[in-house]
């Protein structure tokens, strides 16, 4: 295994995507309770649309290829948290092992707490894409997603599931928990897709938001 290099910006506010903060901290925030996981009994399913559906016990989970990443994390909350150390297997390695059918298009990740949360399938290939069971060299604490979590950088961070229990592959998009309530469906951090509305009440919103 590799140590990523840290990226180098001569101003921090360089990788500093629109309307968000800097902090130090890593906020927790999630949809209900957290949930009580015996590892003993853990699972990650792989199913729908791909060539070799399959059950991973934890064991089975760790002998994957495990790689550590450094990437940024953005919250629709506003709060953006930058270098953040990851271990664990990138999707577009783990997606060799599970070997999606060509009509897979969209993939829908189901957590232990009932949570969901939906993608293209092309954007879960991108590099820094992560399975992660480590953050800052050690397990993630429960209330970050252990035992495992899904780490999207692009991506505001609802899209970065925690307590991951299934990813599904499908050949049309199925909407996850936020998407069905009002927030964007893209979620691109970059173009500060927060909600979906049309342009114009985009627009109307971040002038209250920043005054």
């Amino acid at each position: 295994m590799t140590e990523p290099e840290i990226k180098k910006f001569k101003y921090k506010d360089e990788r500093l995507p629109p309307g968000q903060v800097l902090t130090p901290k890593f906020p927790v925030l999630y949809y209900a309770d957290v949930p009580k996981i015996d590892l003993k009994k853990w699972t990650l399913e792989v199913t729908g649309l791909v060539e070799k559906p399959k059950t991973f016990s934890w064991e089975e989970f760790l002998k994957l290829h495990q790689e550590v990443s450094v990437s940024d994390m953005s919250c629709v909350t506003r709060w953006t948290r930058l270098d953040m150390k990851w271990e664990g297997v990138k999707f577009a390695d783990f997606l060799k092992v599970v070997k999606p059918n060509p009509e897979a298009k969209h993939v829908l990740m189901k957590c232990y707490d009932g949570y969901t949360t939906n993608l293209p399938l092309e954007e879960m290939q991108k590099e820094d894409v992560l399975l992660a069971w480590k953050w800052d060299g050690k397990p993630l604490t429960p209330e970050h997603g252990w035992p495992l979590r899904v780490v999207v950088p692009h991506k505001y961070g609802w899209k970065s599931a925690k307590w991951i229990w299934q990813i599904h592959f499908t050949e049309r998009d199925e909407k996850g928990y936020w998407e069905t309530h009002g927030y964007s469906n893209s979620a691109d951090i970059w173009a500060e897709e927060r909600f979906a509305w049309d342009p114009a009440l985009q627009k109307i919103q971040k002038m209250f938001v920043r005054g």
